[in-house]
Formats: structure tokens, sequence, C-alpha cells
């Protein structure tokens, strides 16, 4: 294993060439990867093969262990619940009121939303929450049908350029990164659904020639895709078979995954354009919060010259979805969608209180070493909405404390 010391780790992540006409540069996720990760034996390695070979399915750990991916109902913890409780039942006959009225009230939708969405209406109301659809209930049906043939117009008007020159860059670094997409769940390791999200990213990476396709993008689109899906899958998610569906059901499941996503990155576009600003921002911004609210912490992490950029990269770049398992980040989801600026402001006070969670594990290690494979590998296997829940009350917290007072970021 190859330890890396602070002081090789000076620059700031790496770019390399993707899309566009002019070949121009945009930041580099896996360059970032390797100049600020201790790679552990589990990662996937780079196979040129996957270059000339179509999509294949990746072998899945064969002692991963047996978690819902999507919880039945979402205030359930990770242990599952045999039934609704009342306060359950109660909570979806509101949300199904909200959502019957002929025009949604988005704001009663959103407070109701915060603590978790039921997964019998999640679909609808993210539908909602994400501006994809209309407030006006006799709008929806017909916003669905334009917006999905759109998408698929996009798709016969684009998708045969991804083999032009110009394109071909793109294309091979989205066709690399798809298979190493969750690749612990049998879901993503099928071919049906990889070409999906392969279409889905590219068509994403044309319409957005600013950024093109970033590494960490595709991440973003499992949890539509999800819970999308779930609309249609009573039990077993991860291990359902997409092809049992009619093709009309995965075109409406693409075509919704693809807009969700687009809404979602309008917002923090500037996490993915040249030099990614918006992540650089924000991983310094974390730093100071952290250095305000803990100082013990922030003073150790200093003392072993651990650097915020060395970890937090990755939890700007993926909303911590490579830190929590997908049920965690689709429960958190729930909150970042009914949250004002949830993707790009409150995740700051969400990463914050992610990091404080371990500070007694933090604080037991005295090394650099061992800080940085902690923080790259923090045990949330078993997390579950009760874990979520309290994380995200410790980031409302902070948010309430200095969210309208930004010099208290520093000393």
């Amino acid at each position: 294993m190859r330890v890396y010391n602070r002081r090789n780790l000076t620059r700031p992540p790496g770019c390399q060439r993707i899309g566009g006409s002019s070949g121009r540069e945009v930041p580099n996720y896996r360059a970032a990867s390797s100049l600020y990760m201790v790679h552990s034996n589990h990662h996937l390695k780079r196979d040129a093969s996957v270059l000339r070979k179509p999509l294949q399915k990746l072998q899945s750990h064969p002692f991963r262990p047996i978690i819902p991916l999507v919880a039945r109902i979402s205030d359930q913890n990770a242990s599952g619940a045999p039934s609704m409780t009342l306060r359950e039942k109660t909570r979806l006959e509101k949300f199904r009121q909200l959502l019957s009225c002929p025009n949604t009230d988005l704001d009663e939708l959103r407070k109701c939303s915060w603590p978790g969405i039921p997964r019998d209406v999640r679909p609808i109301t993210w539908r909602l929450l994400s501006g994809y659809l209309p407030a006006n209930k006799d709008r929806r049906q017909m916003t669905l049908q334009r917006k999905r043939a759109e998408y698929f117009g996009f798709i016969e008007q684009y998708y045969d350029s991804r083999n032009e020159e110009h394109h071909q860059d793109t294309y091979r670094q989205i066709h690399i990164d798809i298979p190493r997409t969750n690749p612990l769940i049998p879901l993503f390791q099928q071919p049906l659904v990889q070409e999906i999200f392969e279409r889905i990213l590219f068509i994403w990476a044309i319409r957005h020639p600013a950024s093109g396709y970033v590494q960490g993008i595709n991440d973003l689109v499992t949890p539509f895709f999800v819970v999308f899906l779930t609309e249609h899958v009573e039990d077993d998610v991860e291990n359902f078979d997409v092809s049992t569906l009619s093709p009309e059901t995965l075109k409406n499941i693409e075509a919704d995954s693809f807009w969700s996503m687009s809404k979602l990155l309008d917002g923090i576009q500037d996490n993915y354009t040249f030099a990614q600003p918006g992540i650089q921002k924000n991983v310094k911004a974390l730093e100071e919060l952290v250095g305000r609210i803990d100082g013990q912490v922030h003073s150790h992490l200093q003392k072993y010259e651990v650097e915020y950029l060395q970890f937090a990269f990755r939890w700007m770049n993926n909303l911590l979805m490579r830190e929590l398992p997908l049920r965690c980040t689709i429960r958190l989801w729930d909150t970042y969608q009914a949250e004002p600026e949830g993707f790009s402001h409150f995740h700051l006070y969400v990463c914050a209180a992610f990091l404080i969670k371990w500070r007694k594990e933090i604080l037991d290690e005295v090394d650099f070493q061992g800080l940085l494979m902690l923080l790259q590998n923090l045990p949330t296997i078993h997390w579950g909405n009760e874990e979520i829940g309290l994380l995200l009350a410790e980031a409302y917290r902070l948010k309430y404390m200095f969210a309208d007072a930004p010099n208290h970021y520093r000393r």
C-alpha cells in the first residue's frame, strides 16, 4: 500500500481533457483521488480492456453484508420494522392529502419531507421538490409526457455522436466509470442499467459544455434511478432484474432520472466547471467552520498535517455518497430537497456534523496515515435512518448558529 506524505500533496486536484471541440481541460476526479487518497486493496483497478469491450458486469464481493438498499418506509431504522406504526401511517396520509390537492402546497410538502419521505410517495415527492413537475396536479401528466419525449429526442439527436472524435474522450471516461458505480450492488452491474446510465451521462455532458462530464457525476444518477425504480418494485431493489420491466417503463425511469439529476446539478454546477471552484470554496468553508466549532479536532488534523482537501474533496464532489450506504443517501436527499439550497449550502453543515461525529476516533489516531485511512474509510456500513436523522439534526443546529454569520467561521 502506498502512503502519501503531506509534502507530496500540495497541488490542487488534477485536470484532464474531456469533451468539447476545443479539447480543453476539466477537473479530473480520479486524478484528485490519486493525489489525495490512500488506496485500499479493495479499490477496483483501471482496466484498459473496458475501453474496447462492451460494458461488463463486475463480480460483487462475496462477503458483502445483506442490508436493504432502500428501506420499506422512510422512518424505520437500519434493522427494519415489521409494519407501519400509527405515526408512519399518519405521515403517509398527510403526504397523500398534499399530493392529491389540485395545487400542492410546496412549502408544506417541504416541511413534511424534511424528516424523511415515506417510500410509497417518495418518487412523486422528489419530482415535485426538484422542480421537475409542477405543483398543479392537472399539468403533471402532460409535463411528464413532454419531458420524456424531449429527453429521447436528445438521444436521437446526440447519442450517435459519441463515436465522433471530439466526443470520444467524454464517452470513454463515462464508459470506464459506469462499472465502478456502486460496484457491490448487483442492480448497477446489469448491462441494461449501465447502458441507461451511459446515455444519461453522455447527454448531460453534451448539453452542458461549460463543465462536460466530470468524474463523480456518475454517482449522482443512482439515487434518482433507485427511487423511480421503487414505483415498480416492491422488495429487494438491489437484486431486481430490470429486464423484467417493460421497455416503456424503463424509458420513463431513464428520462425522469436524467431530468431530476439535471435539476440537482443546475444548483451546484460550480462544483464541476473548470478547476471546480465550488468544491474548493466549500472545502475551505468546511475547514473554517470546523475550526470554529471544534478547535480540538481542527488542531489535531493540523498537528498531523492532514489537509481538508485530502478527504473533503470527495465529500463535496460526491455529496457524501462514497461515505454512506445508498439507502442513507436517499434519506439524506429527502432533506436536501426539502431544505432551501440543500445540495449547495446545507450540505456544508452536514459535512461538518459528519466530521465531528467521528471526533473520538479522530483524536485516537496519532499519525498522518492512520487519520487519512480513517477519514477515507469511515465505518457507516450499518447506518440507517436513525443515524442520518441525528446527523441532520446536528447539521441544522450548526446552520442555525453559523449560516447567517459567515464571519463566525473565522476565529
